[in-house]
C-alpha cells in the first residue's frame, strides 16, 4: 500500500491544485443583435451564425 513518507506542505498542496479553479466560460457578441453568445454557436436570441439565420427545424422530406 502507497503511504507518502513526509507530510505534503500547503504551499506544495496549493501549487498542485492551483489549476484547478473554474473559468467563466468565453463569450463573444453577435453582430447581428450584439447580445453575447458563446464562440461557433448560432446565436440563442435571434437565431443567426455567420449571417445566416437558423432559427426554426429544418424538415427533410423522404
Amino acid at each position: 500500500m502507497a503511504v507518502p513518507k513526509r507530510k505534503v506542505s500547503r504551499s506544495r498542496r496549493g501549487n498542485r491544485r492551483s489549476h484547478d479553479a473554474l473559468k467563466a466560460p468565453g463569450l463573444s457578441t453577435c453582430p447581428q443583435c450584439a447580445e453575447p453568445k458563446p464562440p461557433h454557436r448560432i446565436c440563442p436570441h435571434c437565431g443567426t451564425y455567420k449571417g445566416r439565420v437558423f432559427t426554426g427545424k429544418e424538415e427533410i422530406e423522404a
